[in-house]
């Protein structure tokens, strides 16, 4: 762990009990300067940490913050596929940290998770918006000695064992909207996104991103789409390095399954997850239009839809959108 790691985890381990705390107390507990604690606490904050201060009372979180625990993420990891796990304090993206390693180094089976990230990609660019120290952000990275054309449905199985995972950690009604939207209540939860870089005839180096909302009240004003997290469906939250050692525990087996089985594995635990089966649909992609009901996925994960004709249509991009007829 960095020296500015350890410097933000034990000020917020100082103030975990969510009471107000001065810094020249701080200093005396962790053994350093009010001055020190002062500088990492306007580092905290610049990362988006929200912070209280009151003249004469101090520093204070308004609710408690669980730091990652790197001992605690391999203790979780025990059984895991082979690994390698790195835990940053704050990155531009997790994915883009293995694919940079990737130019220079074997990332296979490399897991990063960050506190917080700058610049954290959803799909079509848009930016994926999470409360730092308060959520999961995370990406894996794998290599497959076939094409990217063998690919296509990873993250549907992605999907699959990341809502096992959190279905075991107490969210019910977790449901998939293609091709890697994690939902609860028909209100976004998390999201995937799976970047390739290989040659049509392999190998392939895959990294799979994926943000789970566990605490995200403090961003609330910056997503722009209905959305929930695991504060408000689950009766007993998990913890963020129970959670993330599980869903990279599950995450890492699913990537060695699908080595050998494919999407073919798990298609109709995905088909039982499916948000829009049977239901109106718009996907918009690649140039054109469809309009009609999702009626599931095929063998290689391309969603289908019938139109209002009959005639079904094979789609393996698109935005889809709930149609309003």
């Amino acid at each position: 762990m960095s020296r500015t790691r350890r410097a933000r985890a034990a000020v917020l381990g100082a103030l975990a009990d969510g009471q107000f705390h001065s810094g020249s107390d701080i200093g005396a507990q962790l053994g350093t300067s009010r001055a020190a604690v002062h500088k990492t606490i306007n580092r905290l904050v610049a990362a988006g940490v929200e912070v209280q201060r009151a003249r004469g009372r101090g520093y204070r979180l308004p609710d408690p913050v669980e730091v990652l625990d790197e001992a605690r993420l391999r203790a979780g990891l025990a059984g895991a596929p082979r690994y390698r796990l790195t835990v940053l304090d704050e990155v531009d993206s997790t994915s883009d940290f293995l694919l940079r390693r990737a130019r220079h180094e074997d990332v296979h089976g490399h897991v990063c998770i960050a506190e917080a990230q700058r610049a954290g990609r959803g799909r079509r660019d848009r930016h994926w918006v999470a409360a730092p120290y308060r959520n999961l952000l995370m990406s894996l990275a794998w290599r497959f000695e076939g094409g990217p054309a063998g690919l296509t449905g990873l993250s549907l199985a992605a999907g699959v064992a990341a809502s096992d995972t959190l279905a075991e950690c107490g969210a019910a009604d977790i449901l998939l909207k293609w091709p890697n939207d994690i939902l609860c209540r028909r209100h976004k939860l998390g999201g995937i996104l799976v970047d390739l870089r290989g040659e049509a005839g392999g190998p392939t180096l895959v990294v799979v991103g994926i943000g789970i909302n566990l605490d995200n009240g403090t961003m609330a004003q910056h997503i722009d789409q209905p959305w929930t997290d695991l504060r408000a469906v689950c009766v007993q939250p998990p913890g963020r390095n129970d959670l993330a050692a599980r869903l990279a525990a599950g995450l890492l087996n699913m990537l060695e399954r699908f080595s050998r089985f494919g999407l073919g594995g798990v298609r109709e635990r995905w088909l039982a997850r499916h948000a829009d089966q049977d239901r109106p649909v718009i996907v918009e992609g690649s140039g054109r239009r469809v309009c009609g009901l999702a009626t599931g996925i095929d063998e290689d994960g391309a969603l289908l839809v019938r139109d209002a004709r009959g005639a079904v249509h094979r789609i393996v991009s698109g935005e889809l959108r709930e149609s309003r007829r």
